[in-house]
């Protein structure tokens, strides 16, 4: 199996695809009409050189993935908010632009505080309970990683219990098939789609728990005396630790490795939590979203 390099993520009911300089979303509006918007893709960050040095173009990936997520899961809801509120004058419309984009620039920054505290200071301080009972270091940093990875777990485990997540998951299980089927050799239709594995390498969710074992090892190195100097060097680190992980993740995508594969098993178990087995209509929807950006019979024909 070759890497296709085509990515993406599932949105409220629908699809984002993304290939080089564009990107789509598919969205199935309440009518059964999907609606399709593709845009050229412009990266948050001016310059070019950062993202193609190893272990930091990883950081801004990190960030670029977050803003086009955000972006594109609010296009998407604008179809259900559309339904419900009065039609807008174009001053209106503008004006509702710029607070939108305000907002998501202002949610990503809390998402990114709001992970750091959840997932990297909080269970430092979790585990310097351990602390009473062994003086290895070891011990506890490895007992700290074990809480990241549980609280992780059961973060994913509670929020797929409502009910548009649910249907979320299953618009991230299609996206998957739909690369999977591809980068398989697969013609692009549902049947083929709906046969392909909902797991993949490359997903968003190897990605956190790869950072998740990553920040094990880094951790392990933090041997400043004072606590605030720990969590504040735990804070620092957080964005190398994302820059590693994605370097291994990239790595992951295109290889068969048998030892790669096996590193990437524990990320493709928890696929199981954050991807569900779609329907015909959410695959029909992965299929337009990929069309529009990927001509995938002529990658077929030239790589495999």
């Amino acid at each position: 199996m070759k890497s296709s390099n085509i990515g993406g993520q599932a949105v409220l009911e629908g699809i984002m695809m993304r290939n080089g300089g564009k990107y789509s979303v598919a969205v199935r509006k309440t009518d059964g009409e999907i609606a399709v918007d593709v845009q050229d893709y412009h990266s948050v960050i001016p310059w070019k050189t950062p993202l193609k040095i190893p272990f930091i173009r990883g950081i801004f990936n990190f960030v670029d993935s977050l803003v086009l997520g955000m972006k594109t899961l609010m296009y998407s809801a604008s179809f259900f908010e559309e339904e419900e509120g009065e039609a807008l004058t174009e001053e209106e419309a503008a004006k509702q632009e710029k607070q939108e984009k305000i907002f998501m620039n202002l949610t990503v920054v809390i998402a990114v505080v709001i992970a750091v505290a959840l997932f990297m200071v909080l269970p430092y301080f979790l585990s310097t309970f351990v602390e009473k009972y062994t003086s290895s270091r070891m011990a506890v940093t490895v007992f700290e990683g074990v809480i990241r990875v549980v609280i992780f777990l059961i973060y994913i485990f509670l929020i797929s219990r409502t009910k548009d997540i649910k249907r979320t998951f299953m618009y991230h299980g299609a996206e998957h098939k739909c690369i999977n089927c591809i980068e398989h050799g697969l013609e692009l239709t549902v049947e083929n789609v709906r046969k392909s594995s909902k797991q993949h390498k490359r997903c968003g969710t190897s990605f956190l728990f790869f950072v998740m074992i990553v920040s094990i090892i880094f951790c392990f190195f933090i041997t400043a005396e004072s606590q605030a100097a720990r969590v504040l060097i735990r804070i620092a680190l957080f964005p190398f630790i994302a820059g590693v992980s994605y370097e291994i993740i990239r790595l992951a995508g295109n290889s068969d490795n048998a030892f790669i594969n096996l590193l990437s098993r524990p990320g493709m178990w928890v696929q199981n939590m954050t991807t569900k087995e779609p329907d015909d209509s959410m695959i029909e929807v992965g299929i337009r979203a990929v069309e529009e950006v990927f001509d995938w019979r002529t990658w077929q024909r030239e790589n495999l």
